[in-house]
């Protein structure tokens, strides 16, 4: 498999769920920083080309410091000069997707298919990570998804209308994943008739303008870190 991947990092969120002062992504777990995990795990491997990060406009120079600046050389876990060629950072947008649009638009490499991942989401694996490349060399656009495991309820005021199926619901997870040519002109289109609604993943604006989304099995291992209740939780899987 040659290197047609390229990495979108949306990290342009300032987690206010999480609370605190910073945002989430640079919170230590673990003793590094949250946007550490995957970060390191998608410039480890071979199969991707470049990755682009997206952060808050304020905080991009931190972010510049620790990975490429003088504090990089301190940091717990030292990236090479290979991983640092394949790294860009930019500013993120005032929405998610606008965050991934604009990282979308800095990829320089000659990859085909761009993988979005929320930095979040430390624990993606390599087998994840290669089932989504292998999906889009083979199908087509994806994203990685659970099987609910709950009943699901469909509720209004606060009363249950009905139940569905929880076969056919699954949980959306990232990476997300397409051609980079088909995201770009979907983004034009957008850019010359904004959408009615504000898409909370890409999977949401390729089955809007009809694309095929195929589902990749993900895990619980790949959940997101949204709350200080998680930080325990993913403190243990570190242990």
């Amino acid at each position: 498999m040659d290197k047609k991947f390229a990495v979108v990092l949306p990290a342009g969120g300032l987690g206010k769920r999480m609370g605190g002062n910073i945002p989430k992504q640079l919170m230590l777990l673990g003793g590094k920083p949250v946007y550490r995990y995957c970060l390191e795990t998608f410039l480890q491997m071979d199969e991707i080309a470049e990755v682009v990060m997206a952060v808050p406009v304020d905080w991009k120079s931190h972010f510049e410091d620790e990975l490429f600046g003088s504090a990089a050389d301190t940091s717990n876990s030292c990236l090479t000069p290979e991983m640092r060629a394949k790294l860009k950072i930019v500013v993120g947008g005032a929405e998610r997707w606008q965050s991934v649009e604009n990282g979308v638009n800095a990829l320089t490499s000659n990859a085909e298919y761009v993988l979005v991942h929320d930095v979040a989401r430390p624990f993606i694996s390599k087998e994840i990570i290669l089932d989504v490349c292998n999906t889009l060399l083979n199908k087509g656009a994806c994203l990685v998804a659970k099987p609910a495991v709950d009943t699901i309820k469909i509720a209004a005021d606060g009363r249950v209308e009905k139940t569905i199926d929880r076969n056919t619901v699954w949980m959306a997870q990232t990476p997300q994943a397409a051609r980079i040519d088909v995201l770009k002109s979907l983004y034009k289109r957008i850019a010359a008739e904004p959408l009615d609604f504000v898409p909370t993943d890409e999977a949401s604006i390729l089955e809007f303008f009809g694309e095929t989304v195929y589902i990749v099995k993900g895990a619980a291992a790949n959940d997101k870190l949204t709350t200080p209740e998680d930080f325990e939780i993913f403190a243990a899987k570190l242990k």
